[in-house]
């Protein structure tokens, strides 16, 4: 059975708290693990939430401030220490390169993993496979900070009164699905589009036309609100969003479910995001981030 769900590995802004670490988020795409922005304490953080370095297929860093990369060398090192059997690729700014090597390289270890490095400069696809389209859009931050979405390609829900009204049934369903049709009738007669599931990860930004591509139509969307409304122009001025910027652009978006986090430690009351993401108007399911929090995402459309 296939599993699809964020596994949260820190959710800090800045500097980690007595009860929030660095920024780190597994995301569990049936057989494959990307990790999003490993922060400082990742790998310990890894650990007490049950995800292993063979999990990692693939690994996204939107930039390079120290909450969302300083932990890429424990990560990279533990890969190569655990023999991790498959290729890892990894995602970054291109305009970081500098700052991906160094991280890379900070220590001596023996490099057992092939790590494919694949940074990105522009807006557009940076990898297909049957499971899933990973594109990157740009965002607004003072540094150059990218977002990353995954898309299920979309699929076909098959109709069982029309299977039956068309005399389709045992092998033969299985035979119009590989071929695309039987006897006469097509699969399109006997069957209606299922969209894939969509989730996207936006982190350090102002609002920007790449936030809205991202959200788009999301089964699920992971983002910042580092501020609350009433700092909004703090928000602005250090390139980052409140809670309700993030609501509105997932209402607008029409959002399944919204995850917040990437808090700023000012805050002492988690529950004060949550209301000011529905006072702007999100009626979806939301969830206030926390660490070593499961989130799974919802169920397909049916």
């Amino acid at each position: 059975m296939s599993v699809r769900e964020l596994v949260v590995l820190g959710t800090a802004s800045q500097v980690p708290t007595r009860h929030r670490n660095h920024n780190g988020y597994l995301l569990r795409w049936d057989g494959e693990g990307i990790l999003f922005d490993p922060g400082e304490g990742t790998q310990r953080q890894m650990l007490r939430a049950g995800v292993a370095a063979h999990d990692i297929n693939r690994i996204c860093v939107t930039h390079f401030h120290g909450d969302h990369s300083l932990g890429l060398a424990g990560v990279i090192q533990r890969i190569n220490l655990d023999r991790v059997p498959h290729e890892v690729s990894a995602h970054y700014p291109a305009s970081g390169q500098r700052f991906f090597d160094r991280l890379r390289y900070a220590t001596a270890y023996r490099e057992t993993v092939e790590l494919i490095q694949a940074p990105v400069a522009a807006d557009g696809v940076l990898a297909e496979n049957g499971s899933y389209t990973l594109d990157a859009r740009k965002l607004s931050h003072p540094v150059e900070s990218y977002g990353y979405r995954v898309t299920e390609p979309d699929g076909r829900r098959m109709l069982p009164e029309k299977l039956a009204a068309h005399g389709i049934k045992g092998p033969d369903v299985g035979r119009l699905q590989r071929e695309g049709e039987v006897n006469g009738v097509t699969l399109a007669e006997v069957s209606e589009v299922r969209r894939g599931q969509r989730f996207a990860f936006v982190m350090d930004t102002r609002l920007c036309d790449g936030v809205h591509a991202l959200a788009d139509g999301c089964d699920m969307l992971v983002i910042e609100s580092t501020f609350l409304d009433e700092d909004e122009q703090l928000a602005t001025d250090h390139g980052h969003l409140t809670a309700g910027q993030a609501a509105r652009a997932a209402r607008d978006a029409g959002v399944r479910h919204l995850v917040l986090t990437h808090f700023s430690q000012r805050y002492s009351d988690p529950d004060e995001f949550e209301r000011q993401a529905r006072a702007a108007g999100f009626e979806g399911e939301l969830t206030i981030a926390q660490d070593l929090l499961r989130v799974p995402l919802p169920k397909r459309h049916q």
